[in-house]
């Protein structure tokens, strides 16, 4: 089972959102929380395999709570509920060590199949999203997009081809069991890459990596 955290300080968005995971045999919300600081306790109680955060939320919200969570539960991968209004939000969060970002007007599956990607180990990045996040960045990066693009491409000259594809298949959303599948590798190997991936990169985690695969033009959907 993935033991899941739901943290918002609507109570209907979080009987929505409780309902659409409790649709799937393997997803079981273990704990609710109204704000921040009670999402901070309840994973340090509960100890869930990913807590899924409102980003704004009273007494402390969504972007510290999960710094919080991430530093003394790290064994809990993060997951950001966001609004395409929070764009500004998400390069925090990206700092911060999330694992992934969630739409709260997206389709059901896709925040089903977003959970099961961060539990499994990969960060998981819509399209949409990343779209937003990478429009954001660049507009505040002062050069735009243009020059976040060619400092993408200069950052992934240098891994080796098979870096480029496992870097590819993470900015695709995929776990380290799926890259291995897909590449007929082992799945020791796969994390072997990633880890080397992310020190030649200098980024701290699978979406900051997913960032630049898609800034070089590594992601194609």
């Amino acid at each position: 089972m993935i033991r899941v955290l739901l943290a918002d300080d609507e109570a209907m968005v979080r009987a929505g959102v409780r309902a659409i995971l409790g649709s799937d045999d393997v997803i079981e919300v273990v704990a609710e929380a109204a704000d921040g600081q009670e999402a901070v306790e309840a994973a340090q109680r509960h100890r869930p395999d990913v807590a899924v955060l409102d980003i704004r939320m009273p007494r402390l919200d969504g972007l510290a709570a999960g710094a919080e969570i991430r530093r003394t539960v790290p064994e809990t991968a993060v997951v950001m509920l966001t609004t395409f209004s929070e764009d500004a939000y998400i390069a925090k969060a990206l700092g911060d060590g999330a694992s992934g970002f969630l739409l709260k007007s997206g389709d059901p599956r896709e925040l089903i199949a977003g959970l099961k990607a961060v539990a499994d180990g990969a960060a998981y990045l819509s399209p949409k999203i990343a779209q937003r996040v990478i429009a954001e960045l660049g507009a505040g990066s002062g050069g735009g997009r243009m020059s976040r693009a060619a400092a993408a491409k200069e950052q992934v000259d240098a891994l080796t081809p098979r870096e480029l594809e496992v870097l590819s298949l993470v900015g695709a959303g995929l776990s380290n069991a799926e890259i291995a599948r897909r590449l007929f590798l082992v799945e020791g190997t796969v994390k072997a890459y990633v880890s080397a991936i992310l020190t030649r990169l200098q980024v701290k985690n699978r979406v900051q990596a997913a960032i630049v695969a898609y800034e070089a033009g590594l992601v194609t959907h």
